[in-house]
């Protein structure tokens, strides 16, 4: 059977469970969207260490590590999906787990088949499955999910930013970490020290951005607004007058409007 045949089988199989669901547990998953999930890497690893978000390493670090997924490009965006928290839940209640499992998008998988699918990591994918049914589940290799967005939460992590390699006066260029609440940015912009002014930065790739021209004078403060509701998160002087390239900087005071 070839992918795309398999695939459909595959989302027309989630249809009829949806419709063998019970009348409370439907009402509870209408704010679901079906879905494709599939799994890579070693049965219980954390994932790519890579990726096109730019997290690198993080992934192997709370509150990374074992919820990465890689997401096809309607769920990418072009990078601004990068951060965004989803909740992912098989249907099979024989073998799947009714709690599902919460994934960060940290990857693009642009050569995934389906339309919407997560590519999770082993250990993700394990997840969804009840005790003692991990390997089973991993054996299928692809299966039918329902995917919803919540707000992401990184206990004991503040929002950061790591000024990336190459950053100098005139050209800066920052990582987002840990955001909270809806995850996604849909612009950000720097204030440099003794201005009002907000200057607007550039999506550069993944969770980058980057600001040209200068000098640019620290301390800066970040302003992040959410691609998904214009909510808006400041945090004041977080990038010190002496920063330096390859630094991660931490903020300490944040507010949200």
């Amino acid at each position: 059977m070839d992918g795309f045949h398999h695939l459909f089988l595959l989302q027309l199989l989630l249809c009829f469970q949806l419709l063998l669901l019970p009348i409370n547990s439907f009402s509870a998953a209408v704010d679901w969207h079906p879905a494709v999930a599939s799994w890579y890497g070693s049965p219980e690893g954390d994932g790519s260490d890579g990726g096109a978000c730019g997290y690198g390493p993080m992934v192997d670090a709370v509150p990374l590590r074992g919820r990465v997924a890689a997401v096809s490009p309607i769920l990418f965006k072009g990078g601004e999906g990068c951060g965004e928290c989803y909740n992912v839940m098989c249907m099979d209640k024989s073998i799947c787990s009714p709690r599902g499992v919460t994934v960060i998008v940290t990857d693009e998988c642009p050569g995934c088949p389906a339309r919407t699918q997560f590519d999770l990591s082993g250990a993700a994918f394990g997840s969804l499955a009840n005790p003692g049914e991990r390997d089973q589940l991993r054996n299928r290799g692809t299966i039918p999910v329902l995917f919803r967005r919540t707000s992401c939460v990184s206990p004991g992590k503040n929002v950061a930013f790591r000024v990336n390699e190459g950053s100098t006066a005139y050209w800066l260029s920052l990582l987002v970490e840990f955001e909270d609440g809806d995850g996604d940015i849909g612009s950000m912009h720097i204030k440099q020290a003794g201005s009002s002014e907000w200057l607007e930065m550039s999506h550069s790739w993944g969770a980058n951005w980057i600001m040209n021209g200068g000098p640019l004078r620290g301390p800066f403060s970040v302003q992040l607004t959410s691609l998904s509701n214009a909510k808006t998160l400041i945090a004041m002087d977080v990038i010190p007058q002496d920063w330096k390239p390859l630094a991660t900087y931490v903020s300490r005071q944040s507010y949200y409007f």
